[in-house]
């Protein structure tokens, strides 16, 4: 099971699709590790710096539908690949927060209010998140800063989480 705590980076924009995440032209790499520098090679967002934004992130909080585009599982592995298992938003696109999960990966929404407090509490600080997935609870940190955001996530999501995604779980229990 992955880590699901860490430093976050904040991506304060909706509608985030997968050609931003990572660009169709790197779709015919044949291992994950070639689509490391390219994690949101293509992005419009104002200040974002790439990779230098990136380095020594792990979690994401960002806005509403995430993911959207097409239904590619490149996008969770450039993902990955950076070590950001963790992706908040205010929702995602359906096909991307189950592929999330087929990767033992945790994506986790939350209600638009939160998410703007997020963003207006935390975005221009180094904020970390740790999580408790058993309880189903955020710790969300920024200097003297610290709170705890409850979470929901269905038993199926949580146990492809904890067996390390859809391949594991089928291997272990059919």
């Amino acid at each position: 099971m992955w880590d699901f705590s860490g430093k976050v980076l904040f991506l304060d924009r909706a509608d985030i699709n997968t050609d931003e995440i990572i660009a169709a032209k790197y779709l015919t790499e044949i291992t994950r590790a070639a689509l490391q520098p390219h994690l949101f090679e293509d992005i419009k967002l104002d200040g974002f710096q790439g990779q230098d934004d990136i380095a020594g992130k792990s979690v994401i909080i960002t806005r509403a539908n995430f993911g959207c585009g097409s239904s590619r599982e490149h996008a969770p592995w450039a993902l990955e690949v950076n070590g950001i298992h963790l992706v908040v938003a205010e929702s995602f696109a359906r096909i991307f927060r189950q592929n999330m999960f087929n990767c033992g990966m945790l994506a986790v929404e939350l209600p638009a209010a939160t998410i703007d407090h997020l963003f207006q509490s935390y975005a221009h600080q180094q904020t970390t998140v740790t999580t408790n997935l058993e309880n189903r609870v955020f710790t969300i940190a920024a200097g003297d800063q610290k709170e705890d955001i409850k979470f929901s996530l269905t038993d199926f999501a949580r146990a492809l989480v904890e067996t390390g995604g859809w391949v594991e779980y089928a291997d272990s229990h059919y």
